[in-house]
């Protein structure tokens, strides 16, 4: 039977389409292929022995691969610095078939290929040690996954009239993209001021005039402003309702829409100030409108 490690080795040395840089994630699943094929180089092993040379051979071809994948990061930062990043990410999203199957294939809070780029390309500085003191009600952070903010993108159809305010927006993830895909202005909301220090680092490295990170708690922050809101479950129980309750007073100046993912979206639609089109589910990023109501008493 032919190692699993050789049998990829000659694979990957005998396909130059590999190295296309709109390969990426074929590229990434062959480096983890190979890491988890060959995680160390066997010391035991003599320098001249048929698997320190096979090893050999791995070790060129993940360091190929990465100098491409770098030099699509450095591209794609480098178009988002001039201002004409939106559509360099989004042919990304509008994936070729054999991506759908990666997607299908993600694990269960939908992380792939697009949320490696992402992180390149954002190159996030490590928040600085310390964390604000958080009530049990407040969500530990992650991230929205990337396909998940380009489908927010999608169906909330932002415009340069629009701002969307995440509401626990962490490192920043959907301001920056919603910054740098559409015309729309982006507001981040956040509790813990490590993460408003990188994502605004982040804005700055990237050239981007059109968003704000705003060190604040959801419930006291100015949302006179928003149009469209996002919530990735930032908080549960009374901290929700009392953020709920404000976006309804907003509601009652204006239409807004409320986008939502995970588990706080079935709590979102029972609210009977909002409707939505489609039944909501909590894998999926929600979109519900704002209906007409009279000034509450």
């Amino acid at each position: 039977m032919t190692d699993p490690l050789h049998r990829l080795v000659s694979q990957s040395e005998n396909d130059p389409s590999l190295f296309e840089p709109n390969q990426l994630r074929r590229r990434l699943e062959t480096l983890d292929r190979m890491d988890a094929y060959s995680p160390g180089f066997p010391s035991e092993l003599g320098a001249a022995s048929i698997q320190a040379e096979l090893h050999s051979r791995a070790r060129e071809i993940c360091l190929r691969l990465e100098d491409v994948n770098h030099a699509l990061y450095r591209a794609l930062r480098e178009e988002i610095q001039r201002g004409v990043g939106a559509d360099a990410l989004l042919r990304w999203v509008h994936a070729p078939p054999e991506t759908e199957e990666a997607v299908a294939q993600a694990d269960g809070m939908g992380y792939d290929y697009l949320d490696e780029l992402i992180s390149e390309v954002f190159q996030f500085e490590d928040p600085l040690t310390g964390h604000a003191r958080r009530e049990s009600e407040i969500v530990p952070y992650q991230p929205t996954p990337a396909r998940h903010i380009f489908s927010l993108i999608g169906l909330t159809a932002l415009t340069a009239s629009d701002i969307l305010v995440d509401l626990g927006s962490g490192l920043g993830h959907v301001p920056l993209l919603v910054s740098i895909c559409t015309q729309a202005r982006s507001i981040g909301i956040e509790l813990e001021a490590n993460y408003v220090q990188r994502a605004q680092q982040c804005a700055q490295s990237l050239n981007l005039k059109n968003v704000t990170f705003l060190h604040h708690d959801a419930r006291e922050a100015d949302l006179s402003n928003g149009t469209v809101f996002y919530l990735y479950t930032p908080f549960t129980g009374s901290v929700l309702r009392s953020v709920l309750d404000r976006l309804r007073r907003e509601a009652t100046t204006r239409q807004i829409r409320i986008c939502t993912y995970g588990p706080c979206t079935p709590v979102v639609a029972n609210e009977p100030w909002l409707k939505t089109a489609e039944a909501p589910e909590t894998h999926q990023i929600a979109l519900f409108n704002s209906r007409e109501t009279s000034a509450p008493t």
